[in-house]
């Protein structure tokens, strides 16, 4: 049955109501609606003045190249779609009225349904339409992995107290730490380790006694962390350490002594070797065994 059109000011009234797609206010023309409105122009033209042959020539050429640009646009989606299994992505899905929420996990698999690409994140289809992130897995690790925030400390001789470090994070996803070492580096790059029993940590902050700092002169050293998580993450270059003042004595300071030994310059003996320089002769000239005679002698007078 043909659809009766009323004729208004010596124009086609066509009722919306006779188009068998009704095309959504606000979505986009395309081929079918491009068509529909191509045969409704046949359909209802003036017998007196038809449309020219040229016209409808240069028109469905136009509907063809839309069709192939279409097709070419829906082949490069899908394509992109494919490429994103295993990626990480994040999806903005609308929750009607507790409004637009984030999921983010992994495509397991990508599936064209009715022409349209959808990606399955933990067992649920999305529409790839709906894909607004895609993560490098690198880029991922690097936030799952221990890391401290960027700060700088300052230790004073003058006025001694705990050094506090805060923003510590020991990890997530696999990748979480169950301990660290603290080391801080001077200015030349040796380390010097701080003992586990000056560190304290709560909560993301660490306390590090003011023990630690007793033997460091005034200047600029870092405080690097070394975690025990799977992948042995190393963190240096985020905390700055500022030591100020005067170092006070210790230990190691009095054991710097002169090298000369514990005894007397002259040695044990005398400086005249261990014997005496006087005989042990008697008076009476009777020299004794070692010939150190007396000067006088024992003749008589006459």
């Amino acid at each position: 049955m043909g659809t009766v059109a009323n004729v208004v000011d010596g124009k086609l009234d066509i009722p919306e109501t006779s188009m068998e797609t009704e095309r959504k206010v606000g979505s986009e023309l395309g081929k079918e609606e491009f068509l529909q409105l191509l045969v409704t122009q046949m359909k209802y033209q003036d017998p007196l003045e038809p449309a020219d042959n040229t016209e409808y020539v240069s028109q469905l050429a136009q509907f063809s190249e839309l069709e192939q640009m279409q097709n070419l646009n829906s082949t490069t989606t899908n394509t992109s779609a494919f490429t994103l299994v295993g990626r990480q992505v994040r999806i903005a899905v609308d929750s009607g009225v507790n409004g637009v929420s984030e999921v983010q996990g992994t495509v397991d698999y990508v599936t064209i349904q009715n022409g349209k690409a959808y990606v399955s994140v933990e067992g649920t289809l999305y529409s790839y339409d709906d894909v607004i992130e895609v993560i490098d897995e690198f880029y991922l690790v690097q936030q799952w992995l221990p890391g401290v925030k960027e700060q700088s400390v300052t230790y004073r001789h003058f006025d001694e107290q705990d050094v506090i470090v805060k923003g510590i994070e020991l990890g997530s996803h696999g990748y979480e730490a169950t301990s660290f070492a603290a080391v801080i580096i001077d200015s030349n790059g040796e380390s010097h380790a701080i003992s586990p029993e000056h560190l304290s940590y709560n909560k993301g902050t660490l306390t590090i006694s003011k023990e630690a700092f007793k033997g460091f002169d005034a200047g600029s050293y870092q405080i690097a962390f070394v975690f025990n998580d799977a992948a042995q993450t190393v963190v240096t270059g985020k905390v700055a350490l500022e030591v100020k003042g005067i170092r006070p004595p210790s230990e190691d300071d009095d054991d710097k002594k002169d090298q000369d030994g514990t005894g007397s310059g002259d040695g044990t003996g005398s400086a005249d070797g261990t014997g005496s320089t006087g005989g042990t002769g008697s008076t009476d000239g009777t020299g004794s065994a070692d010939g150190t005679g007396s000067t006088g002698g024992t003749g008589s007078a006459d």
